[in-house]
C-alpha cells in the first residue's frame, strides 16, 4: 500500500512543482510591487499552496485506493456488481474499456468453468475405467494361479509377464490422472515399512523368480508416515525396472535396505542390471526420456520414474539415483523424519 501510495505521489510530483512554480512568479511580483506585502503574504502563499496540494493529494490516494481495491475485486469476481462498483470510481474515459474488459472476463471465466467440467468428467471417466480394467486383470491373475500346474513354465512366463504388464499400464494411467487432477486423495499415515516392500515384491515374484532374480532385504520394523498407494506406486516402478533392464550373462539381484540417521531415513534400492548411461543419468525423471541404454529402453514409454518422482514430490520425498553403466542402478527414497 505504501509502494502504492508513493507512486501516486509521484506522479501528481510535478504539479506540486508548477504549483510553486507559479508562487515564485507571484513573489517576484509581489517583491517588484510592494516589499511589505511580500514580508506578509509569501510565506502565506506558500504554504497555503502546499496545504491545498496535500488535501487534494489525500483526497486523490484515497479515491486511486478504492478504485485499485475495486478493479482487483473486479478481475477476481467479474461480475456485473462489481463491475459497476469500478465504473462509479473510474473516469468517463474509462468505462467503455472496463464494460469492454468486463464482457471478455466474463466470456473467459465461462470458457474455463466448462473446461474445468469437462477435466472433471475426463477424470472420473478414467479412474472409473482403471478400477472396472482391475477386474478381468484380477479374473485373469486368478486363472494363472489356479491353472499353473497344468501350464508349461515359458507360457506361465509370459502370462505372468502380460499380466504384470497391464497391471503396471492401468497404474501409471491412474496416477497420472491422479496427478493432474485438482483434487488429491492421499492418506497419510504411518506405515510399516517392510510391509509396503513384500506387498509390491509379492506382485512381481513371478516375475522375479522367472527371472531368477536373488532378492535380498534388511528393513526391520522400520516405520515411515507416507500414503500407502502412492509407496506402492513409487516402489513398483522402481522395481520393474530393475526386472526390465537386468543382465542375461550374470545372476540378477536386488537387495533393499534401510538407513536411519538424526535427520532422514532412506530406503535404497540396488540392483546389478545394465543400469543407465552417465549421460543419461541426470534425464531420467524427464517425462518421456527412455535414453538409449539398450534395446529394452526403445519400448519403454518413459513415463514411469517420471510418475514416481511427481509422486515423491507429493509425498514430500526425495528421489536421488545413481548407476554405472554395466554396473547396476542404484535408488534412494528419503523419507524426512517425522
Amino acid at each position: 500500500m505504501m509502494k502504492h501510495n508513493w507512486k501516486i505521489c509521484r506522479q501528481y510530483l510535478p504539479w506540486l512543482l508548477l504549483l510553486l512554480g507559479t508562487d515564485g512568479v507571484f513573489v517576484l511580483l509581489l517583491w517588484l510591487a510592494d516589499i511589505q506585502a511580500l514580508k506578509a503574504f509569501a510565506a502565506f502563499l506558500v504554504l497555503g499552496t502546499l496545504l491545498l496540494f496535500s488535501a487534494v493529494l489525500s483526497v486523490v490516494i484515497l479515491r486511486e485506493n478504492r478504485r485499485q481495491k475495486a478493479f482487483l475485486a473486479f478481475l477476481n469476481t467479474p461480475e456485473e456488481y462489481q463491475e459497476e462498483q469500478l465504473l462509479r470510481l473510474s473516469g468517463a474515459a474509462e468505462k467503455d474499456m472496463i464494460r469492454i474488459l468486463g464482457a471478455a472476463l466474463r466470456q473467459k471465466q465461462e470458457e474455463y468453468q466448462l473446461l474445468q467440467g469437462r477435466i472433471s468428467d475426463y477424470e472420473d471417466y478414467v479412474e472409473a475405467w482403471a478400477h472396472e480394467i482391475k477386474t478381468p486383470v484380477s479374473l485373469l491373475t486368478m486363472l494363472i494361479d489356479n491353472r499353473r500346474d497344468d501350464m508349461p513354465e515359458h507360457e506361465q512366463r509370459k502370462l505372468d509377464y502380460i499380466r504384470n504388464r497391464m497391471q503396471e499400464s492401468v497404474n501409471q494411467m491412474l496416477f497420472y490422472a491422479r496427478l493432474k487432477s485438482a483434487r488429491k486423495d492421499y492418506l497419510l499415515e504411518t506405515l510399516s515399512l517392510s510391509e509396503c516392500v513384500e506387498d509390491v515384491l509379492e506382485d512381481y515374484r513371478p516375475l522375479l523368480e522367472g527371472k531368477g532374480f536373488l532378492v535380498s532385504t534388511d528393513i526391520c520394523d522400520a516405520a515411515v508416515f507416507s500414503d500407502r498407494r502412492g509407496l506402492h506406486f513409487l516402489l513398483s516402478q522402481v522395481i520393474s525396472n530393475c526386472v526390465k533392464y537386468c543382465r542375461d550373462d550374470i545372476r540378477p539381484e536386488l537387495s533393499l535396505f534401510f538407513i536411519r540417521k538424526e535427520s532422514h531415513c532412506s530406503l535404497i534400492i540396488r540392483d546389478n542390471g545394465m543400469g543407465v548411461r552417465s549421460s543419461d543419468l541426470p534425464y531420467i525423471f524427464e517425462k518421456g526420456f527412455t535414453g538409449d541404454s539398450g534395446e529394452g529402453r526403445k519400448k519403454a514409454t518413459g513415463m514411469g520414474l517420471y510418475l514416481a518422482k511427481e509422486i515423491a514430490g507429493d509425498l514430500k520425498l526425495t528421489l536421488e539415483a545413481d548407476s554405472r553403466w554395466g554396473e547396476g542402478f542404484v535408488m534412494k527414497i528419503i523419507f524426512p523424519v517425522v
